[in-house]
């Protein structure tokens, strides 16, 4: 397949670029500096806050994915990340392409009844800002009727690692292990990610997985 993929430079789209490669596919690396864009990848350089650049960049995709940040440092992360999504979300429209999977937080995930992971007291204020503006974007698209979207939470540890090529799915829980642990290699969050457009199962719904 031709995908998208906005923030193709960023932690999860350098390992996403990686496996969609590496299977095969062609990808268009959407960004505002193509110069960091890894050998391999076709350069569309846009700015994501406009939707008409972010059209012109996916034209032609088979699938769009949004692994776009604002920016962990940014004063403004929460307003500029739904600025963003939102603008991806038109251009993605106008562009005609129907297939989104947007890549978010594990702040929305439930850890228990009417209890997201974000709301707990032991969640970090460091990234509070951008787990929350994350849970508005899939508020938000969880309204879009037009798109064949889906949302993948990972788990609340997302670290550098081996690719093993093995995950557990779930859905709108935060998944643990047997110690209390929630955690993925960023390289098998790529994995299945990239497993879901090639099978899909999550047609507008929201995914999380870990090990």
């Amino acid at each position: 397949m031709k995908i998208a993929l906005i923030g193709a430079t960023g932690f999860v789209g350098q390992a996403l670029s990686q496996e969609l490669l590496a299977r095969g596919h062609e990808v268009l690396g959407v960004v505002r500096d193509t110069s960091k864009l890894a050998a391999g990848i076709t350069p569309r350089a846009a700015d994501v806050h406009d939707a008409a650049a972010v059209a012109a960049a996916v034209q032609g995709a088979d699938a769009v994915v949004s692994a776009y940040n604002a920016g962990w440092g940014n004063a403004n992360l929460y307003e500029d990340f739904l600025r963003g999504s939102a603008a991806i979300t038109a251009g993605v429209k106008q562009a005609g392409v129907k297939r989104l999977l947007v890549v978010g937080g594990a702040g929305s995930l439930y850890v228990a009844p009417g209890l997201q992971l974000v709301d707990t007291p032991q969640f970090p204020e460091a990234w509070k800002a951008g787990a929350l503006a994350a849970r508005e974007a899939l508020n938000r698209i969880r309204q879009e009727a037009e798109l064949d979207w889906s949302f993948v939470s990972p788990p609340a540890h997302l670290e550098p690692g081996e690719r093993r090529g093995s995950y557990r799915l779930g859905g709108e829980e935060l998944l643990v292990d047997a110690h209390g642990h929630s955690g993925i290699s960023v390289a098998d969050l790529a994995v299945a990610i990239v497993d879901e457009l090639e099978s899909p199962r999550h047609s507008r719904q929201r995914f999380t997985v870990a090990y």
